[in-house]
């Protein structure tokens, strides 16, 4: 339980960090702050690999490029479902999703541990 609340904590920073440095994701409260990475988190665990799934040829020819075309569709949707946070197009959902990956990433392997 502790884990999943330290991970939700660094994926709220990493998504801050996407905020401050891409002008087209906005976030008017911290409450929605936490509210779009709960947001991000349900739909990457629960619509994403059906999604996956389903674009599975297309993710082959494209030789796993597409996986990037469907993070930025969770983000912008994850945009869509939650007042307060606004992703103003879907190329910059796109580049949100990639730079809020990496965050996410890196800040995982630095502040958790095993």
């Amino acid at each position: 339980m502790i884990r999943l609340l330290v991970t939700w904590i660094l994926n709220s920073c990493a998504l801050y960090l996407v905020m401050k440095l891409i002008p087209g994701v906005q976030v008017d409260h911290f409450s929605n702050l936490i509210v779009a990475t709960l947001v991000i988190g349900l739909l990457n665990s629960f619509i994403r690999p059906v999604l996956m799934l389903l674009t599975l040829p297309l993710n082959v020819l494209t030789l796993g490029l597409f996986t990037l075309v469907v993070n930025g569709l969770m983000f912008y949707l994850s945009a869509m479902l939650v007042d307060g946070f606004r992703i103003t197009s879907f190329a910059v959902a796109l580049i949100a999703a990639l730079l809020f990956s990496i965050f996410s990433y890196v800040l995982n392997i630095v502040f958790t541990t095993k």
